[in-house]
């Protein structure tokens, strides 16, 4: 088995059910889904003309090897309704692989760890709280000590455990 961490999001639609068909789907395709994050509603990053996000994030083990996985998701997040537009655009999904086991892997379009990770809050936050001893296989910092040196001032606001049943 492979321990992966992803990030959940999106800003359209239902966000929330979306984000739960995402976990069912996840755990039905790609292996056991180990912990969740809350559900935390953050600033749009990179285009903030549109409206605010949900995150979560996942602790998940799958037999899948890297590519694999990424397709898997792909094609979760296709089922889902998921259009590419544009970058840092609006979306009713979208899954990111963050970590994949201690692995740093530079493979066609995937780059694990996720290569920008360090610099969002939002992938940050909902992992502290579920993972925040896991540490960055190239900075060699856990996310705890990321969180804490991220420069990043969006907003990352979790939501009311009422919102999310």
């Amino acid at each position: 088995m492979n321990r992966t961490i992803l990030l959940l999001g999106g800003n359209l639609g239902d966000r929330i059910a979306n984000l739960q068909k995402a976990v069912e789907l996840i755990q039905e395709k790609v292996g056991q889904v180990l912990s969740c994050s809350k559900f935390y509603e953050t600033a749009p990053w990179g285009n903030p003309d549109q409206p605010d996000f949900i995150n979560q994030a996942l602790v998940v083990d799958t037999p899948l090897r890297p590519v694999q996985l990424m397709l898997a998701l792909l094609e979760i997040e296709k089922s889902i309704g998921r259009i590419r537009h544009e970058k840092w655009g609006s979306r009713l999904i979208d899954i990111d692989i963050i970590f994949y086991n201690d692995a740093i892997i530079e493979v066609h379009s995937l780059q694990i760890p996720h290569p920008r990770m360090q610099k969002r809050r939002f992938v940050l936050v909902p992992i502290a709280e579920i993972a925040p001893s896991w540490v960055h296989p190239e900075l060699k910092q856990d996310i705890g000590n990321l969180l804490a040196s991220c420069e990043d001032s969006l907003e990352v606001r979790p939501m009311s455990s009422t919102a999310q049943s």
